[in-house]
């Protein structure tokens, strides 16, 4: 493929190729053991994308390249600037760009620091490498190879300006740091494992007490955006509720919702007033106080209809902590895969029920949510949070609670084991290479129901949205013994699992983990996947955004899935069905009819799903070595190519058949289409001759039915007069007041009598005059000011400032010297014994005084 066609297709595979952003410069280091004793995170994320422009870190140097100038082929799209980060000395792990797009986090081992990104124009630079500013993080806990080693970081999204930093240490400790304010201090701290208490032994696996990641909740009108979920090694899931950032940005709707949500409650609770519940209705007095304390720091002028996001603080009114919930119980326990001995947990994301075809539903859904955990062996937990976590704040009385509970829906497998596992390969191998995996998971941009899990082994998409659509179906249902629900989870809809890229060598027995993965969600870009391996060779698939299908059904509606396109992975687009009754049909056979029958054509399931992944090309090939585990597997490959052909090429002949046939149906519709036109133009000229022998006639009805129309509205009024005159022949008190009070204004306003001075219209009259007899003499005076100011103006003219102002230093000058001489004159007087009148000043003084 050329790049003109790979322009047009928007293939990045081929723009991007032998792209000098992608070499490296030594390969990434796998992870170890720290100082501490914990396992160094394995979590990779080293390519972000700012719209159009995409962030690849290389080592310890950050490259940046606009995919825009790529795509349109412009002399730019294969190069790269570099970002000149002082402060970035280290190996870098991870990305991770703010809500607003302005900041990036970047992560290694120990240390953590914030770049401020360039403006759009970086790419006019003529400079190969751009200086940007850039802040260390809390030097003093993430300085340091001797510091806890870093397990995951996040922005928040209500972090107020998008600068609220999450960093999770392996040790649990959860701070928040505020980038705009102060970067080295943490403005809260959460810890999710509780500390070692000196001169004691724990009977605790180690695993027990290391973090590898962390995620926030999601919900519409209860805890869930308040709550922070932590993830240990060894599985285990713990809660802290509440938490808002210190310099939060809160949409009021949520305050006002969340509100109701707890006077909700409390209402429930004060119904049964028992010693059972006098624990919960504490527990909704401290969350009351709450929201309390939030719905002061809302703006006074905040209406319900209205939401907007509002500063705010966390309310101090509270002086214990927030409580850590759990460890969470999973019922049923989670199954094991086959041939596995387990493995460690590393990433989860917490997903939330969205519908955006119902945003105003309400019910169960709003509080559906779900949780997916993975694990080193390509185990994906899914656990459904059908009771959400609730605020809670450290007391004796909460010390004996109950744990939370997370419902397990299905255990995925990722066929990781399967792949790994051949006849001639040891445990100990097999078990060498799963120590290495860390699954990550990485939400779609677009779509809320599907996220991607990329591994040491490649590239799996989840999607959920058959799932739940199913079990909104369920929760929705008017059953009220729970029926539809029960058949749901009897026969249970399960995710669906497309595996998009593979990077497993069977011939070299090791694998080329997958370092970065990227969705663009610019408008200008298409939808894609975009894959980096760790020798940074760059894979990519597009993918089909989804559609909505409105068409006419029967009274009930049921939901529906269809396919969109051939894709590298399967999604399916809810179809929104939508009653269409703009015209009754008649009775009886129908005129005309289709020969594409009533139901919709759904293309071939394999058109829309590949049977295998695609492969990486991973590192140069090198002479191929025939082993009977090689032949083994190409026998097996060649099977299934040779079926998934033979399926490609009946789905090909049929979806051909549906062509000619519509074809075909479309040849039939233009002629039928023509024949109504001429039945439509020979009922006009109708209904013209009709019209033009019978418009007087019907003119002249037209004007009987408008005169007999007003003689029924004065008979109406006539009648409907004397029906109140015979109900009520007498004015009530509201009406007499009402008649009395318009009397009042009537002779306020006209007056009582034709003389009447007091009235409104004879003082307005007086005022008039008035202002008619004195407006002549002001114009005179009007007048005759502007014609003094002309004549001063003229006057003026003669002597300038400057002048008068010369003038003026002069005299004062001139004054001085005559008061010496009158000085000089006295004295000389006085020696000659000679009488002298008063000086010509002193007789001034005098004459004043």
């Amino acid at each position: 493929m050329d790049t003109a066609d790979a322009i047009a297709r928007d293939d990045w595979h081929t723009l991007l190729e032998a792209h000098p952003i992608f070499h490296s410069k030594s390969p990434t280091e796998q992870p170890a053991q720290s100082e501490h004793g914990y396992v160094l995170s394995g979590r990779r994320q080293l390519m972000a994308l700012k719209d159009a422009d995409l962030i690849v870190a290389a080592d310890s140097e950050l490259r940046i390249t606009s995919l825009w100038d790529a795509k349109l082929g412009r002399e730019t799209g294969k190069s790269y600037k570099v970002l000149h980060v002082p402060t970035v000395d280290f190996q870098i792990h991870q990305l991770a760009l703010n809500p607003s797009g302005k900041l990036l986090a970047v992560v290694g081992a120990y240390q953590v620091s914030v770049v401020v990104l360039p403006r759009a124009g970086y790419t006019k630079v003529v400079s190969s490498s751009i200086d940007c500013k850039a802040i260390q993080v809390g030097q003093f806990y993430h300085g340091t190879t001797s510091s806890m080693p870093i397990a995951k970081v996040d922005w928040h999204p209500w972090g107020e300006a998008g600068s609220t930093l999450m960093v999770m240490t392996v040790d649990g400790k959860l701070r928040e740091y505020d980038i705009s304010a102060d970067s080295e201090e943490p403005q809260q701290v959460l810890s999710f494992i509780p500390e070692k208490k000196s001169r004691t032994f724990l009977a605790q696996d180690p695993a027990e007490r290391e973090v590898t990641s962390f995620t926030l909740g999601k919900g519409r009108a209860d805890w869930g955006p308040l709550t922070v979920y932590a993830l240990t090694r060894s599985g285990d899931v713990y809660a802290i509720c509440p938490y808002m950032p210190r310099n939060a940005s809160v949409p009021s709707s949520f305050v006002r919702a969340l509100e109701c949500f707890i006077a909700a409650k409390r209402e429930f609770v004060s119904q049964d007033i028992s010693a059972a519940t006098s624990n919960l209705t504490t527990l909704y007095d401290y969350q009351h106080k709450y929201v309390s304390a939030l719905i002061k720091q809302l703006p006074p002028d905040n209406v319900f209809a209205v939401s907007r996001s509002v500063s705010m603080h966390p309310p101090n009114t509270i002086k214990s902590q927030p409580l850590r919930q759990g460890p969470f119980l999973l019922q049923p326990s989670p199954c094991t895969l086959e041939g596995s001995e387990g493995g460690d947990a590393t990433d989860m994301v917490y997903m939330a029920f969205s519908d955006d075809g119902e945003e105003d539903c309400e019910g169960e859904t709003e509080r559906l949510g779900i949780v997916v955990v993975t694990y080193q062996d390509g185990k994906a937990d899914v656990y459904l949070d059908v009771e959400k976590v609730e605020a809670r704040w450290e007391s004796k009385q909460e010390r004996g609670n109950e744990l939370p509970m997370f419902a397990v829906y299905e255990t995925i497998d990722l066929g990781v084991i399967s792949m790994l596992k051949t006849p001639s390969s040891s445990a100990n191998s097999l078990l060498d290479l799963i120590q290495g995996n860390h699954p990550v998971i990485l939400p779609d941009p677009i779509h809320d129901d599907t996220v991607y899990i990329y591994h040491a082994f490649g590239v799996h998409s989840l999607e959920f949205g058959d799932l739940l659509r199913n079990l909104a179906t369920a929760l929705r249902a008017d059953d009220d013994d729970g029926t539809t629900l029960s058949t749901m989870l009897e026969n249970p809809v399960g995710t669906h699992v497309s595996p998009i890229l593979s990077t497993f060598s069977v011939q070299r027995r090791c694998s080329n983990p997958v370092i970065a993965l990227c969705v663009p969600n610019d408008v200008y870009l298409s939808y894609s996947i975009l894959i980096l391996t760790s020798v940074f060779r760059l894979a990519s698939f597009p993918l089909n955004l989804r559609t909505t299908l409105s068409q006419a059904v029967v009274p009930e509606p049921s939901i529906s899935s269809i396919s969109v396109g051939p894709t590298s992975t399967e999604f399916t687009a809810s179809a929104t069905l939508v009653p269409y009754n703009l015209l009754t049909p008649m009775d009886g056979l129908s005129a005309y009819v289709s020969l594409l029958g009533t139901e919709p054509f759904s293309p071939p399931a394999i058109l829309a799903c590949p049977a295998l992944p695609r492969l990486s090309s991973g590192a140069p090939a090198r002479e191929l070595m025939l082993t009977p585990d090689t032949l083994r597997l190409l026998g097996t490959q060649v099977t299934s190519i040779t079926t998934h052909i033979r399926a490609v090429l009946l789905a090909n002949r049929t979806v051909e058949d549906r062509v000619e046939l519509q074809k075909a149906e479309f040849a039939r519709m233009q002629e039928k289409c023509g024949e109504m036109l001429r039945i439509i133009e020979l009922l006009k000229e109708r209904v013209k001759n009709i019209q033009g022998a019978e418009e007087e006639g019907i003119e002249g009805r037209v004007d009987g039915v408008k005169g007999k129309h007003k003689e029924l509205m004065r008979r109406a009024d006539r009648i409907l007069q004397a029906l109140m005159n015979g109900a009520s022949p007498e004015l009530s008190e509201s009406e007499t007041k009402w008649f009395e009070e318009l009397r009042r204004m009537k002779a306020e306003v006209i007056g009582a009598g034709k003389f009447d001075e007091g009235s409104l219209k004879a003082r307005t009259a007086l005022l008039k005059r008035e202002y008619e007899r004195i407006m002549p003499s002001l114009t005179d005076v009007a007048a005759k000011e502007e014609q003094r100011k002309k004549f001063i103006c003229d006057n003026s003219r003669s002597l300038g400032v400057s002048q008068a102002f010369e003038l003026g230093q002069r005299s004062n000058t001139e004054k001085t010297k005559i008061a010496e001489l009158e000085k000089e004159i006295v004295k000389m007087a006085s020696h000659m014994q000679v009488l002298l009148g008063r000086p010509p000043s002193q007789r001034e003084d005098v004459c004043s005084t």
